[in-house]
């Protein structure tokens, strides 16, 4: 028989575990290009299946909306059930959903099947980073580790539509779909052999109406911030987002009546972890001017929506870059010193994209976001090193889901603040530009959106189409400068939560020099139910304060 274990507390990972590692990016990468290949396979599949336009929002929505619902459920169950096997489980029903999604003859089913590729994500996601933590003990190897991570899932995120634009040129839409099964064949082939098992023994059963409210707290809420990002704020958008706030604090109330709650709300008194997690939510919140990116590129250079995917990848490889370089930096400088400094880097790039204008912008467009990209490396590897290393290793598979779900919570609000900030940048400076003499229904479509004045171009001809395509590219540009300085505000201020809030944390590896503020340890309580048995710890930092409880049961691998 053979056996796999993580090496001991401080110890250095071998062989077994960067094999580990490989088997666990293959799910990462996996799980985000599931989220944009289906950008270029949708008007295909539209044509096929016959989806509606609200068809086909679903067919790309549910997919994110049941991830997002359900991380925190899954990261609970893994350090209930076990890691492992939560991750074997979930890459079988993944391979499953993807063959009923390849396969669908209808709008209805392949909806459906989307949302069955959700649920098998979000248990693979959480189980995956908190693997990584079990695996590698030595707090350099660990962030090398979770840099590799960031990187498979930002490398998954940009290669989706150039893969699926790649796979669309010889195959029909479904094989998008079937990129999954042999990945996920290969991981359950492999992963009993070199991952190591991990369960909480102490854990108890799962509140089920806890996740009752995990999930009517948190799709309404996403639906909801979509839905403004697309319309505007219209009643039924705004409703879900109270609707999902009010059910999100109810969920916040009975986490803290429960003594086995589904999420522990202790682990945010640790300044670390919640300052991470703040750090990461907002790093999320960025990715709202990218909505902006893709239409300029699109509709103002005028090029394909695989070219303009091709001219994302020089800044998706700096990212993968600078998400190994944050690590290696932060071994020998303290992390907030390290991320306020690559913060300082993403405010230049969007500076940079401030200048753009509605002609010949392409060279510094794609000059800012490589900076962008090359500054947020290290922000994003760190912040999430930061929050694994924070807490006992029987809380990871919860705290992996907090890191996640921030994430998709800071994505989901950015496209829909930042979204509205350029769309009415958009409507003011188009509304003074147009050119005087359009037909009503031609004027209201070039001031709805970009995409609509692209239309109103071709229905035209004529001296009136340039003039109102010049004055929709430049309103399109001004729209883009004003997401830009949006974004660059949010960086500094995030730069600034990271040299005041992390401050304390020392290099990584390195002992820390003095002894932590009461801050940085949960309080103690004379009630048993109120006394968390966990040993905080920072990452690269020894733990703070005796142990108080067990360490967790890493059992036998089987071959």
């Amino acid at each position: 028989m053979n056996t796999s274990s993580a090496p001991e507390s401080g110890g250095r990972a071998g062989r077994r575990e960067m094999i580990g590692l490989a088997v666990l990016s293959l799910p990462t990468i996996l799980l985000a290009l599931d989220m944009s290949v289906l950008y270029m396979a949708l008007p295909h599949l539209g044509a096929d299946l016959g989806a509606s336009s609200v068809q086909q929002l679903w067919i790309i929505d549910i997919y994110g909306f049941m991830i997002a619902g359900l991380l925190v459920t899954m990261g609970s169950i893994g350090d209930r059930i076990g890691r492992r096997k939560l991750l074997l489980i979930g890459a079988a029903a993944f391979a499953a959903a993807s063959v009923l999604a390849a396969y669908s003859s209808s709008a209805e089913m392949l909806i459906a099947a989307r949302a069955l590729l959700g649920i098998a994500g979000a248990t693979l996601m959480p189980s995956t980073l908190s693997l990584l933590t079990h695996m590698f003990k030595d707090p350099k190897q660990q962030a090398m580790a979770i840099g590799v991570w960031m990187g498979c899932f930002m490398a998954g995120t940009m290669l989706g539509p150039v893969i699926g634009g790649a796979m669309l040129e010889f195959f029909w839409w479904g094989s998008v779909f079937l990129l999954g099964v042999p990945v996920t064949v290969l991981l359950l082939l492999i992963a009993p052999r070199t991952l190591p098992e991990y369960r909480n023994p102490d854990a108890g059963r799962t509140d089920l109406p806890s996740v009752a409210l995990s999930l009517a707290g948190v799709l309404p809420l996403i639906y909801g911030l979509k839905e403004i990002s697309r319309e505007g704020l219209d009643a039924p958008a705004v409703l879900a987002v109270v609707a999902g706030v009010v059910f999100g604090l109810l969920f916040v109330r009975r986490q803290r009546t429960l003594a086995e709650p589904l999420l522990n709300l202790r682990l945010f008194r640790h300044r670390t972890f919640s300052s991470a997690v703040v750090i990461t939510s907002f790093s999320g919140f960025l990715s709202g001017s990218y909505l902006f990116v893709y239409m300029y590129l699109q509709l103002v250079e005028g090029l394909s929506p695989l070219r303009a995917a091709l001219w994302m990848l020089p800044a998706a490889l700096a990212t993968l870059i600078s998400l190994q370089l944050g690590p290696l930096l932060a071994q020998r400088l303290r992390p907030a010193h390290v991320m306020a400094g690559g913060l300082t880097i993403v405010a230049i790039g969007y500076y940079v994209i401030t200048h753009v204008g509605g002609s010949d912008g392409l060279g510094l467009l794609v000059g800012g976001l490589i900076a962008v990209a090359a500054g947020i490396g290290p922000a994003s590897a760190l912040s999430a090193g930061l929050v694994m290393g924070s807490v006992p290793q029987e809380s990871a598979g919860a705290a992996a889901a907090v890191n996640e779900t921030s994430m998709e919570m800071g994505v989901a609000t950015g496209v829909a603040v930042i979204g509205m900030v350029g769309m009415s940048v958009y409507r003011d400076r188009i509304g003074e530009t147009m050119p005087s003499g359009l037909p009503a229904d031609v004027a209201e479509t070039a001031r709805e959106s970009a995409a609509g004045a692209a239309t109103a171009v071709q229905q035209l001809g004529g001296t009136a189409a340039a003039e109102l395509n010049e004055a929709a590219n430049n309103a399109l540009a001004g729209a883009l400068g004003a997401t830009a300085w949006a974004s660059l505000a949010i960086v500094l201020a995030l730069a600034v939560v990271a040299l005041a809030a992390l401050r304390h944390v020392p290099p990584t590896g390195t002992e820390t020099p003095q002894s932590p503020s009461a801050e940085d340890t949960p309080p103690q309580s004379p009630s048993a139910e109120d006394t968390p048995p966990v040993e905080p710890v920072v990452a690269g930092t020894q733990k703070v304060g005796a142990a108080t409880g067990t360490e967790g049961v890493p059992t036998a691998a089987q071959p």
